[in-house]
């Protein structure tokens, strides 16, 4: 059982890549009626860079080593500590874009910059419950990673969001940023 978990949460982590970046599609296919203003793109290239800052941080996910128990105990542990802390540092970068100059952004960008801080503190409780398990019997505490993982796919689309404020929807299309999040994450995951 411990190893299909850890299998299970090695395949969610590997998607994860897809997962953060998956909404932009979303995004380009609005239509487009008439341009976003500067203003708009200027600040989507501020909530795209902040949101982007997760996909930058290094997160190495634990190989499977159903011999060391121990070991696959503290690279689990220490992924999952990764993935609070990139969390965490795009909910700070949120926190911190400014006004919205459009009406409803800063509420889209705070919900934003909830679902991130809900994440890492996921993945905080996660790799403290994977420190405090057994490495004779760590199936509680890859348990709590595996469940951690899951959690993921309430990013499957990160600017969801803006859906409610389709000028800055609108302006994620030519944000630089929001262009750039999108090309950190474009690889196959079939």
């Amino acid at each position: 059982m411990r190893l299909s978990l850890v299998a299970t949460a090695a395949v969610a982590a590997l998607a994860l890549a897809g997962c953060t970046n998956g909404g932009n599609s979303g995004t380009s296919s609005t239509p487009t009626n008439g341009a976003a203003s500067p203003e708009a793109v200027a600040y989507m290239d501020k909530v795209c860079g902040a949101a982007s800052e997760f996909a930058k941080i290094e997160k190495t996910a634990p190989k499977l080593d159903a011999g060391d128990s121990a070991k696959l105990k503290a690279e689990m542990a220490a992924y999952m500590g990764q993935l609070a802390d990139a969390f965490t540092k795009s909910a700070e970068g949120l926190k911190n874009v400014g006004p919205s100059p459009v009406a409803g952004g800063e509420e889209a960008v705070t919900k934003m910059a909830e679902t991130f801080t809900s994440l890492g503190a996921v993945f905080a409780d996660a790799k403290t419950k994977v420190e405090q398990a057994d490495a004779n019997n760590a199936t509680g505490g890859l348990q709590a990673a595996g469940e951690a993982i899951a959690k993921l796919s309430e990013l499957a689309d990160p600017l969801r969001d803006l859906k409610a404020v389709p000028e800055l929807q609108k302006a994620t299309q030519t944000a630089q940023k929001c262009q750039e999040m999108h090309r950190l994450n474009v690889t196959p995951t079939s």
